[in-house]
């Protein structure tokens, strides 16, 4: 049993991996900026079973995010897989013309977010030689595509990130995995566009997309390789999604 801690874990891809770890039998460590989400999400797992431990902060606030994890308590300070999950989209704009909140926002979430968290978190690891980083990039960090300027180079970001601490831990036996999902349907568009349900529905029409609990089975399955084995990158496309920017719609 692992004890699995995922930020961003009340929606999409953290709350797949939240359920999916758990049905693994792992315990899970779930975190997140709304409290009755979290809890609820909490007594759900417990009554299938699973050890959950619920943390309430936002990653873009260094200080809570180190206060949240020096909280643990004894049992649960050794943290054997870490989920970077936690970013997010805003805006479509063209760059010239985009909203310098937004830029701020992303950028606070999906870099450094990600990177407070591994600071805090991945030391542990390095001294009792075992755990596992999976951060969630996307294909928007293989290639720009119009309107993602932006979003598109804070998930090339979490690709360099990546290999750099995969490159500052081969010589441990932690593990480092790049996880890049194209389109999945969470409320990710939702929030890409300001609450405009209709204009997020249209990103998915006309095609299949993944789903939250897709990119969590790969989660899973390279967090349960053997040990010799390290899953670096895996790029999860729905069958007619070739890449950021190619998508075929019926």
């Amino acid at each position: 049993m692992k004890t699995v801690l995922i930020t961003g874990a009340t929606s999409g891809i953290g709350l797949g991996c939240a359920r999916k770890f758990a049905k693994n039998g792992d315990r899970v460590i779930i975190t997140g900026r709304n409290t009755d989400k979290l809890s609820a999400i909490s007594s759900d797992l417990q009554a299938q079973g699973t050890e959950v431990l619920t943390l309430c902060f936002d990653v873009r606030d260094r200080q809570a995010a180190q206060q949240a994890i020096e909280s643990l308590p004894a049992a649960w300070q050794q943290i054997d897989v870490l989920v970077n999950n936690a970013g997010l989209a805003l805006g479509l704009e063209p760059e010239f013309e985009g909203d310098i909140d937004d830029w701020e926002t992303m950028i606070d979430t999906n870099i450094k977010g990600l990177l407070t968290m591994t600071r805090l978190v991945v030391p542990q690891m390095i001294s009792r030689n075992s755990g596992h980083i999976i951060n969630i990039g996307s294909v928007a960090g293989d290639a720009a595509y119009a309107g993602g300027n932006v979003y598109c180079a804070t998930k090339a970001a979490v690709k360099a990130l990546s290999d750099g601490l995969r490159i500052d831990v081969a010589g441990t036996a932690v593990r480092v995995t790049n996880l890049k999902p194209g389109l999945v349907e969470t409320n990710f568009s939702n929030i890409r566009f300001h609450g405009d349900t209709e204009r997020a529905a249209k990103v998915y029409q006309g095609i299949k997309p993944l789903t939250g609990d897709d990119i969590a089975d790969v989660a899973v399955y390279a967090a349960n390789a053997p040990a010799h084995v390290q899953i670096a990158e895996v790029l999860i496309l729905a069958t007619h999604q070739a890449s950021g920017s190619v998508i075929q719609r019926k």
